[in-house]
């Protein structure tokens, strides 16, 4: 068994063939969906519900289907929320005066990685970037930026959002 392993000791070009090979392998096994795929497709379109259908426009009866009773929300200005805290306070800090506040994915930034069990897809992890706009003098002005990541689960084939992460909040300058 020595023997066999003498070439791979001595060997940098096999040590960085293999290390190479590896992490092809690793990058392909972790790598995001492709745009065009079905997952991709749906949890855009779920993030859209979320943020043009319920946050934009106030729309909230189209929140509580697509999130889950468990669901957690986690935010680095404003703490720990649950299912029942987020609607609350969607409907009072944004729907209070619609359309005074909006949010906008920003374009090419969303991310869909998906989460399998032996070969079946039971869940995803979306992530991407968000502007925020608020009406000043009567104009949507960009003022924030921030990243998300939310862990959607699949269940008896319905996508519910689990946890959501709201981090990296920054004022927007151009």
């Amino acid at each position: 068994m020595d023997s066999f392993l003498e070439p791979f000791r001595k060997s940098i070009l096999i040590k960085v063939l293999l290390f190479l090979a590896m992490l092809f392998y690793n990058f392909v096994l972790n790598a995001q969906v492709d745009t065009n795929s079905n997952l991709f497709k749906t949890l855009k379109s779920k993030d859209s519900i979320l943020f043009e259908r319920a946050f934009n426009n106030c729309e909230i009866e189209k929140l509580s289907p697509i999130i889950a009773d468990n669901f957690e929300f986690y935010h680095d200005v404003s703490g720990i929320q649950n299912k029942e805290q987020f609607m609350e306070v969607i409907k009072k800090n944004l729907c209070t005066n619609p359309g005074n506040n909006t949010r906008q994915l920003v374009a090419n930034s969303l991310e869909v990685h998906p989460l399998n069990n032996n070969g079946v897809i039971y869940g995803a992890i979306q992530k991407g970037k968000h502007t925020f706009q608020q009406k000043q003098k009567g104009v949507l002005k960009t003022v924030g930026i921030a990243d998300f990541t939310h862990l959607w689960i699949l269940k008896n084939k319905i996508w519910k959002l689990k946890r959501v992460l709201s981090y990296n909040h920054k004022s927007y300058s151009e």
